[in-house]
């Protein structure tokens, strides 16, 4: 007999680092890892760091480009649940498309309580405009767990985005997403990002429809938090039944921390599939 459950607690449903052993290290690897990678590029005159998409402090990118003419530009996209961290931490990531041919871009933006996560979506767009005003050719969007939710969210119909720079992002590939905002309501977090139903709901890229013709694709570890791996399935899902061309993949033995590593890998699943003709 299956028996129903509902979750109960959900600040412990969307908890990844008291899962993850060695969570707290975490961070001070990734941005020395991130420091000396974008070191080693400012040598080769491949970095252009801190470029303005507008007027806040924060509203600042760097783009790294190949040694050749690049292919198109990957936007990633940091996560942190809209209240933490900023690009600074995540320039290694863009090695594995930097094989490839492809620059990266990484902006970064206002944190919550500052602004709200509809505000938060604004500046990303507005990002993704200044990023395909100054580079040519195809645009892919990447993100992860706050970053998934907003490059999904920007994949939707009614994204922030200007016609020229919305008709030439050509992949979408939401990594560890939150696309149904709606269950951190029920969150201590809450207190931060200041949501109420109608922001969770005009917010949450699985409530919404998503732009025709643009493939997008789920991608979370197999090792996540339930919670994380339902929210990676269920806008595969949704979308699909809306017409769109949507995949959910699982990757065997990542967590929530360490699932973005395969971005730095040329070789990996992840980031074929990021920039696969």
């Amino acid at each position: 007999m299956i028996t129903p459950t509902r979750i109960t607690d959900w600040d412990d449903a969307y908890s990844n680092g008291a899962y993850i052993p060695g969570g707290d290290a975490y961070p001070a690897r990734w941005a020395e890892q991130a420091a000396a990678f974008r070191a080693g590029l400012a040598e080769t005159g491949q970095a252009a760091l801190d470029l303005p998409y507008g007027d806040h402090p924060r509203e600042r990118y760097d783009l790294f480009t190949p040694a050749g003419p690049a292919r198109g530009t990957v936007v990633f996209v940091h996560g942190g649940y809209w209240m933490a961290f900023d690009k600074s931490s995540w320039s290694h990531l863009a090695a594995g498309a930097l094989a490839h041919g492809w620059a990266v871009a990484m902006p970064g933006y206002t944190l919550c309580p500052e602004t709200r996560i509809s505000g938060i979506t604004r500046q990303i767009g507005q990002a993704v405009d200044a990023i395909a005003r100054r580079c040519p050719g195809p645009l892919r969007l990447t993100g992860h767990s706050a970053g998934g939710h907003l490059v999904s969210r920007l994949a939707c119909t009614d994204a922030p985005l200007g016609e020229e720079s919305r008709g030439r992002i050509a992949r979408v590939v939401s990594i560890s997403g939150l696309h149904d905002l709606r269950p951190l309501l029920a969150t201590r977090m809450n207190a931060t990002l200041r949501l109420d139903p109608a922001e969770a709901a005009a917010e949450s890229p699985a409530l919404l429809v998503p732009r025709p013709g643009l493939p997008v694709l789920c991608w979370a570890g197999a090792g996540e938090r339930p919670e994380f791996r339902r929210q990676n399935s269920l806008l595969a899902s949704v979308w699909q039944g809306l017409g769109a061309a949507t995949a959910a993949a699982e990757a065997a033995g990542r967590h929530h921390f360490d699932v973005i590593d395969a971005l730095a890998d040329p070789d990996s699943e992840l980031c074929q599939a990021l920039v696969a003709d």
